[in-house]
């Protein structure tokens, strides 16, 4: 099967992925499994959906190998400082059944703990061995510049990315950078469906409306998307994007969408967005 691959400072990561949020472990492994067998290779997850045991099993349990599966978790910020963040990793990778994971992220900023502190933790982590590639989620463009400061070679950004947030700002500055982004609530937490203006793309190619935002997604560059699903119609429907292309102009029509006001995750210790 055709997909998209994306290069970036010597990582090698399939474009679109399979999300893991909200999923109970008992799910995660069955969904993981299923996305693994429907041809899925690039795997996320993170200490606080509680399901690393699940996604581990997944894996453990799945015929295709361990090298060929690009697996993401991420330190919960609570983790952060010096005495905590090596050995909630050392967990994690426990939960995982792994000896390292393909990237691991710092899954929110937390104002009490230094940016250079726990981007040092996160390199740390990586010169172990735990992590082939590190990156940072739900880091504004000023964050981003401390991180960067410090030296880390960071491959991505993952935030909330679909057709109704503008992120012209962030995406633009991670461009500029080399930095991917890795788009979480892709399709908007099922916001995008129902949409007339991705449904009526999407008539032309006998594809959905989500369907339609993700191909929007994988025809950016630099841009990945984990969507997640607990169904695996939905979740074969999603990966199932590689059979068409959406002109410039339909393009142009979904990115017009945007809204200023976009947002959809609002946690409480979320940092003040650019």
């Amino acid at each position: 099967m055709k997909t998209k691959e994306i290069n970036i400072k010597g990582a090698t990561i399939p474009a679109l992925g399979f999300g893991t949020f909200q999923l109970e472990n008992d799910t995660a492994e069955t969904m993981v499994k299923a996305a693994l067998d429907a041809g899925y290779r690039h795997i996320d997850t993170a200490q606080i959906y509680k399901n690393e045991e699940g996604v581990g099993r997944a894996i453990a349990a799945s015929d295709v190998p361990r090298e060929e599966i690009f697996l993401t978790t991420k330190v919960w910020f609570e983790k952060l400082d010096k005495g905590q963040f090596l050995p909630s990793v050392e967990e994690s990778l426990k939960k995982l059944q792994t000896d390292y994971v393909d990237l691991l992220l710092i899954h929110w900023p937390n104002p009490d703990v230094p940016v250079e502190e726990y981007i040092g933790e996160l390199m740390k982590a990586q010169e172990k061995g735990y992590a082939k590639h590190i990156g940072v989620s739900n880091h504004t463009t000023a964050l981003l510049d401390k991180v960067l400061a410090t030296g880390a070679k960071i491959i991505t950004n993952q935030v909330e990315y679909h057709p109704f947030i503008n992120q012209d700002t962030l995406h633009s500055y991670l461009a500029q950078n080399d930095i991917t982004l890795t788009a979480y609530s892709p399709i908007a937490q099922g916001k995008v469906m129902g949409n007339d203006t991705l449904k009526s793309i999407g008539e032309k190619y006998g594809k959905n409306e989500a369907q339609v935002t993700l191909r929007w997604m994988m025809q950016q560059d630099g841009v990945l998307a984990i969507p997640r699903s607990s169904k695996e119609e939905h979740m074969k429907a999603n990966l199932n994007i590689f059979d068409f292309e959406l002109t410039a102009d339909e393009m142009r029509q979904v990115t017009a969408l945007k809204q200023d006001d976009g947002r959809i995750i609002r946690p409480p210790f979320a940092p003040d967005w650019d």
